[in-house]
């Protein structure tokens, strides 16, 4: 960074609309804009990984390849960024080595500049392979912190793995609160060691929903911060990011100045508010509004319509508050593992099993017996005794990394598809999605030849749920 200059990287392509709207924003929805947003002078454009690649297949009917090259085509300028859960990949399990370096390769390939990796765990481990594998490709490694609290929580413990990162080979380090829950004065002081000890750039990234965050950016900007991630007014606050025009104009002809032009910012908020008014016509009230009950439970706004859901399906809604309580009970009998993808699901939903069944622990998914096994990766403490042989009984838990378990998968992968491969990255697609890359290819082949093959146009469907 030049001085103090404050850089901007812009979520509104995907982790704002990941946020207050499901992920559903088309890529056509996208590119008449990307020339004005080129020129505005962002760090870089968050457009790609996290939730797109699934929503994009599974709902969208749209090749997530295909957006990746039409937005790089319009980016000229500016640098593409993607979000990447180290060995998840962008998928909800670990994949084998070869998987995680080919995906890496072909995001690069495609016109990823910067790839932000993390792991839910902050298991160094299950990020050692990605960040080899992106400066291998020639691309910015963003190692993460995953932000959370907990009594094995704390500042040292977040320098320590900033350290760590540093010494793998980070470009720059993330401080990822996914929560919303870095309050002001803890960032302050989070950001100000980690720049008197690591020499690499520091962003921050944050959500709105506990309505600290334009705070907490402000404060960390002192301590000198690096970078913030925004987003343009139409898709900001709530579940989402501080808004980029709001920092702008509180930067300007301060040491912080970010530079950027607030007119052209106007017109891009224009575009994204025609955008956000097709898309949230409906009930709006739970992504805008700020919910302090993230505070006490750390439950991140995906969180929550993951919880009214299957409650709703267990016809058990008036159980919400008793199952908010019961989280902080199961995220301590797992470890204190961040509450973010895919920790934060498995959380949930032995929460919700924990009140619903009236017993702790009488139904526990596999998922989470694979967690307590270590197939996961560590958690932040070992889990008691007594947890683990209720939930796994004399099973052995593995110590070593996850990934050196699995063996590799693309050969056989390329088998299976082998009719379907229009594309080396199809490849990759079906290996993180198998099923739902199995229908899009279907639909991709009747399409290109005008078959009538019973499959959901997706004009039908735009927006489903």
């Amino acid at each position: 960074m030049d001085g103090k200059k404050v850089g901007i990287t812009e979520t509104v392509l995907r982790d704002a609309h990941q946020s207050l709207m499901a992920t559903r924003m088309r890529t056509d929805e996208m590119l008449p804009i990307v020339d004005t947003m080129d020129k505005i002078g962002y760090h870089s454009v968050e457009m790609w990984g996290g939730a797109t690649f699934d929503t994009c297949l599974r709902y969208l009917n749209e090749d997530p390849w295909d957006r990746l090259r039409k937005l790089k085509a319009g980016f000229k300028n500016t640098p593409l960024q993607m979000l990447l859960r180290g060995q998840n990949l962008l998928g909800y399990k670990n994949y084998p080595d070869d998987v995680v370096k080919e995906f890496i390769y072909k995001s690069i390939d495609n016109g990823i500049d910067i790839i932000r990796v993390f792991d839910a765990l902050n298991d160094v481990r299950n990020l050692e392979v990605s960040i080899k594998a992106i400066k291998e490709a020639g691309a910015h490694a963003q190692a993460t912190v995953v932000y959370t609290t907990s009594p094995v929580h704390n500042i040292q413990t977040f320098i320590k793995l900033s350290k760590d990162l540093y010494n793998m080979g980070a470009d720059s380090i993330c401080i990822k609160d996914m929560s919303g829950i870095l309050r002001p004065y803890e960032a302050y002081n989070l950001i100000k060691t980690l720049k008197s000890e690591i020499d690499i750039p520091i962003q921050l990234h944050s959500h709105y929903t506990s309505g600290m965050a334009s705070m907490t950016y402000l404060k960390a900007i002192e301590a000198g911060v690096d970078i913030i991630d925004t987003a343009i007014s139409p898709l900001a606050l709530g579940t989402s990011q501080p808004a980029t025009e709001t920092f702008v104009a509180v930067l300007k002809d301060t040491p912080y100045d970010t530079g950027l032009d607030i007119k052209l910012l106007n017109k891009v908020a224009q575009h994204f508010k025609k955008v956000r008014d097709n898309h949230m016509n409906g009930d709006t009230a739970r992504v805008m509004g700020i919910d302090t009950n993230v505070l006490m439970y750390q439950v991140p706004g995906g969180m929550v319509s993951n919880l009214v859901a299957q409650l709703s399906q267990a016809d058990a809604l008036d159980k919400y508050d008793k199952v908010l309580e019961e989280i902080p009970h199961v995220r301590e009998d797992l470890g204190y593992p961040p509450l973010v993808t895919p920790l934060s699901q498995m959380v949930g939903t032995q929460s919700v099993l924990n009140i619903i069944t009236g017993e702790r622990y009488k139904m526990i998914p596999n998922e989470l017996k694979d967690y307590i096994r270590g197939l996961y990766g560590r958690p932040p403490v070992p889990i008691k005794k007594d947890i683990k042989e209720k939930i796994i009984g004399n099973k052995d838990v593995i110590d070593v990394r996850p990934a050196d378990l699995l063996k590799p998968m693309l050969p056989r992968l390329k088998r299976e598809v082998a009719e379907y491969i229009e594309q080396d990255e199809d490849i990759l697609t079906y290996a993180l999605f198998p099923q739902v890359a199995l229908d899009f290819f279907k639909y991709r082949k009747a399409k290109k030849y005008n078959i009538d093959d019973n499959i959901l146009d997706k004009d039908n469907e735009v927006y489903p749920v």
